[in-house]
């Protein structure tokens, strides 16, 4: 399947680091050479995906929809996996705008503030999804998730990913309440 060229805008380009993140899921469940012909069975002619630089949304998904195929997963499950691996990564790249206090739900509540504005202010020409977070009660909070790109199941893994870190896994039950592949998505976080 080849990549067809379309007018670029920031709606359909994302950053490198998630391609960078990409590479590293795929080569961490099997190796270099595996990532090299994904990316040539899709019709990607580049080897690799500079950090700061900002690819074609269109190769990322191409790329994700064969290595699900290659691990046997739907995508959206290929996607909460990538989500959760991507955690420790993104924790260290935005430590400095955490809080080291927090612990999952803080995490949760700050997320579209601190981490998504650290994101936005570093580069402008990103954009993240929007995450609307809403606490009910002290053990429950709402988020809602909008993206263009819809990629909910990467929101999810994230979510899951958190938990893990802060050691918080069996407090922390993360349901999806909308469609996966919706542009507005509703995840339900219970915390014991």
């Amino acid at each position: 399947m080849g990549i067809v060229s379309k007018k670029m805008n920031k709606q359909n380009l994302m950053h490198g680091s998630i391609f960078v993140m990409l590479r590293k899921f795929v080569e961490s469940n099997y190796d270099y050479s595996t990532w090299m012909d994904l990316l040539k069975k899709v019709g990607v002619e580049r080897t690799s995906y500079p950090m700061h630089g900002m690819y074609p949304t269109d190769e990322l998904f191409a790329i994700v929809h064969e290595v699900a195929e290659k691990m046997e997963i739907p995508v959206y499950d290929f996607m909460e996996k990538f989500g959760e691996f991507m955690v420790p990564d993104l924790i260290e790249m935005y430590k400095d705008y955490l809080d080291p206090a927090w612990c999952t739900y803080e995490m949760l509540i700050y997320t579209e503030e601190k981490m998504h504005g650290a994101v936005k202010s570093q580069d402008k020409r990103t954009s993240p999804p929007k995450l609307l977070v809403t606490k009910q009660g002290e053990k429950r909070l709402i988020i809602n998730y909008t993206s263009k790109r819809r990629m909910s199941g990467v929101a999810v893994g994230i979510i899951r990913g958190i938990a893990r870190y802060y050691q918080e896994s069996d407090k922390v039950t993360v349901i999806r309440l909308s469609q996966p592949a919706a542009e507005k998505v509703q995840i339900l976080v219970d915390f014991e």
